[in-house]
């Protein structure tokens, strides 16, 4: 029986709300920063701030609408992370994760309708080197640190810790924190102020998978506990009440 108040959350619904959240967050990424840019009149730093806060706001947002319904991963890192501690089962992983990059390509040409862009073009934008894979590792490492040490205890304080993250990773990591496979990809078929040449994409994706898998054997350690609180990622969700929820 279920909680008044609560939805009936399936598995459809959950990889639905992934897809969705998803794209709503690529169609900020990349929109703001084509606004950004067209507006900044050459400023660089101007245009990299309004892709911060609007990139910022808009996960708050988000995780606030579709974590109780998927736990707002939006990230392959994320889920995969939280399949391993025990958040969401092995079987759902390749749904979301489809739903996520499906979800993020079609935000990317949502926000190239929106501007005028064509649907997809291949990014010329190089985003290659050492310092960059190194910074796609801080990132997506600070960012798991974050979800595990705020969920634990202070999962309401997940979208607004997350959201202040991002916004200053933006600005502290010489990559401006892709911290996220999918938005990777995706961010191939952009050739805008965000994206990255599709050759630079690998070596970004495994840096960020790397950054993920440190921060949680991190956390497995520093709390030992942490497999009984992982269906806390990233906002309280479906899977962390089996009993009340249809599956």
């Amino acid at each position: 029986m279920l909680r008044a108040g609560l939805l009936r959350v399936t598995p459809v619904r959950r990889i639905t709300a992934e897809a969705v959240g998803t794209a709503l967050l690529l169609a900020a990424v990349v929109g703001s920063g084509i606004m950004g840019e067209r507006l900044a009149g050459g400023n660089v730093a101007l245009a990299l701030l309004a892709n911060t806060l609007a990139t910022g706001a808009m996960l708050v947002a988000l995780i606030l609408t579709f974590g109780p319904i998927s736990g707002a991963h939006f990230n392959p890192a994320v889920t995969l992370a939280d399949a391993w501690q025990g958040g969401v089962t092995w079987r759902e992983v390749p749904g979301y994760i489809a739903a996520q990059l499906a979800g993020a390509f079609l935000g990317v040409a949502t926000a190239h309708l929106m501007f005028g862009e064509p649907v997809y073009s291949a990014s010329l934008h190089a985003r290659a080197g050492g310092a960059q894979l190194f910074s796609e590792f801080v990132a997506t490492f600070g960012l798991l640190c974050v979800i595990w040490g705020c969920a634990r205890l202070h999962s309401s304080a997940v979208p607004f810790a997350v959201g202040a993250y991002i916004t200053g990773a933006y600005w502290f990591t010489a990559s401006t924190s892709f911290a996220n496979p999918a938005v990777t990809l995706a961010r191939c078929a952009s050739n805008t102020f965000a994206g990255i040449r599709p050759v630079d994409a690998p070596g970004f994706i495994l840096a960020q998978l790397a950054g993920a898998f440190a921060a949680t054997l991190l956390f497995r350690w520093l709390v030992p506990s942490l497999r009984k609180d992982a269906a806390a990622v990233v906002v309280p969700h479906a899977t962390a009440n089996k009993a009340l929820y249809e599956r």
